[in-house]
């Protein structure tokens, strides 16, 4: 039997409240929900729950709150196979989000950090063990700089590949202070990151960019769209998407990211990863809520058969 492989994550454990609507509002306007449930999310759990679903050991470094939620979650993700003794409960209140999706299942999020806001560099620092046993480390911004920071430069010096989704955006993220080998964004996020959208023939400008932000491959998905990839050496890559019809998009991107992750660790080539992370993205669209959905190794690789389209270069 070969050995299992460990993702550590570094991220936000969230208490989802999910309205759904037949049009998302615009500013100044109310509208009448149809529906609305409770779901556990945070991008950290999330993706921690994404990549064990595929088989790995996952460790999760989070903070929740002194809450009835807050033991909850724990008690939750441990069920689910996720290592949280990394986990820390915080006096307070566990992260909230308010989501509200619409008929097309396209959705708007508010965060409200709560005991996220509570993870310490120190948190990271004298665990550096963890760290340095793990296959890959992936991180996001739903929690302090300073902690994911710290753990990839740990990460950085073992020679742990680094992934890194930076969402929400952070404009103040000091992607000098480590190397980043994947970093995963959407459209809207790939623009903040590079101040224009990549197209192929960019590419010099990506690269340069890439350069600066100490980026060795810029994934970017795009819906339904094919997936690009940018590398600092070699030409773009086009990876095809599984083409669903989406009930509900929250979470997509962290089945995509997780599941990447646990690809990469357990030894998958970069273009089947990522072939994977889109199968895993377009299932989690298939249900509610951030985390039910999320596929397992054996469902993701049935799917993987429908993705006849070969990989390419970008033209």
């Amino acid at each position: 039997m070969s050995e299992i492989k460990q993702v550590i994550v570094v991220g936000s454990l969230n208490i989802d409240r999910v309205t759904r609507v037949a049009n998302l509002p615009v500013p100044g306007e109310t509208v009448a929900a149809e529906q609305s449930d409770l779901y556990r999310g945070g991008k950290g759990a999330n993706q921690a729950l994404a990549a064990a679903r595929q088989g790995c050991r996952v460790v999760l470094f989070g903070a929740v709150g002194s809450d009835a939620e807050g033991t909850a979650y724990r008690k939750e993700l441990k069920v689910a196979g996720v290592d949280i003794s990394h986990v820390r409960t915080v006096p307070g209140q566990t992260g909230v989000a308010f989501i509200t999706v619409d008929r097309k299942g396209e959705n708007t999020i508010i965060t409200a950090a709560g005991a996220n806001d509570a993870l310490r560099e120190s948190d990271i620092s004298r665990h550096r063990e963890v760290i340095q046993g793990g296959d890959v480390l992936l991180g996001q911004f739903e929690t302090p700089a300073a902690p994911l920071i710290a753990a990839a430069v740990i990460a950085n010096e073992a020679g742990v590949p680094v992934v890194i989704n930076p969402s929400p955006w952070n404009p103040a993220f000091p992607w000098d202070r480590c190397r980043t080998d994947y970093a995963i964004v959407n459209r809207t996020e790939a623009h903040e990151l590079l101040g224009f959208t990549p197209e192929s023939s960019d590419l010099p400008l990506i690269r340069e960019a890439m350069h600066q932000l100490r980026i060795s491959h810029l994934i970017v998905t795009r819906g339904r769209d094919d997936t690009l990839v940018f590398r600092r050496e070699g030409e773009p890559l086009s990876i095809p998407t599984l083409p669903v019809l989406p009930i509900d998009t929250v979470g997509a991107g962290d089945a995509f990211a997780g599941c990447f992750a646990a690809r990469l660790a357990s030894g998958d080539t970069l273009t089947d990863a990522l072939r994977a992370a889109n199968c895993a993205g377009a299932l989690s669209t298939l249900g509610g809520g951030a985390q039910k959905p999320v596929p397992d190794r054996e469902k993701v690789d049935q799917h993987l058969l429908y993705l006849t389209t070969p990989t390419r270069q970008s033209p």
